[in-house]
């Protein structure tokens, strides 16, 4: 079984070109404001305050990089939808997202975390067709699974059968619960298995 053995904050950064140049491969987390990236993180980790949890949604604003296992990231990247931030603010989110995913060279998956205890939202279905159009590799995590709107599974279907409109299959899924560690083992046995199959020296390469 994979595991995570060291973990610590490594930098943010305001602007993609200003992240890290080292060559380490990284898997980024996006969402919804308020879906619970931090949490996950810190579950994956197994440190309550690897990365800064908040109530208040649009908390992270920066590009958080975290190294794991001295030779790989797990990268923080700021919650899109959150409306009560301006125009002009999210845009500035909006076009790093965009640079991100389209100019990051090391990263090898997306993972886009979806609140399991709402319906469908547009703004994460359209934000996944885009990731498709543009191939960039992701997968889902659904958040939030202890709750009891998710335990009957009831919007994680909708959310595939929404996909399956446009999709002919589906990404790879997580079912994922930061208060009860539910699909930790998944997860970064995932990224284990990811990060052998890449290409040396592109894994551990050091900085």
């Amino acid at each position: 079984m994979a595991q995570i053995k060291t973990s610590s904050f490594a930098s943010s950064h305001a602007r993609v070109a200003q992240a890290p140049t080292d060559g380490r491969p990284e898997f980024a987390f996006i969402g919804r404001s308020n879906v619970g990236k931090s949490s996950l993180i810190n579950m994956l980790a197994s440190r309550k305050e690897l990365a800064h949890t908040s109530g208040k949604p649009g908390k992270t604003q920066l590009i958080n990089y975290f190294l794991i296992n001295h030779s790989w990231y797990l990268t923080d990247l700021p919650g899109y939808g959150y409306a009560v931030q301006s125009k002009k603010t999210r845009g500035k989110w909006e076009s790093r997202t965009e640079k991100y995913f389209l100019n990051r060279q090391t990263l090898v998956t997306a993972f886009v975390l979806i609140d399991s205890n709402v319906p469908p939202q547009l703004i994460d279905l359209e934000f996944v067709n885009w990731l498709g159009e543009h191939g960039v590799p992701f997968v889902l995590a659904f958040t939030k699974t202890d709750r009891k709107k998710s335990r009957d599974g009831g919007s994680v279907e909708a959310f595939k059968t929404e996909l399956l409109k446009t999709w002919e299959e589906l990404p790879p899924c997580f079912l994922t619960s930061a208060t009860n560690e539910d699909g930790r083992d998944e997860i970064v046995d995932f990224m284990e298995a990811s990060l052998l199959d890449l290409p040396w020296p592109f894994y551990g390469q050091p900085g």
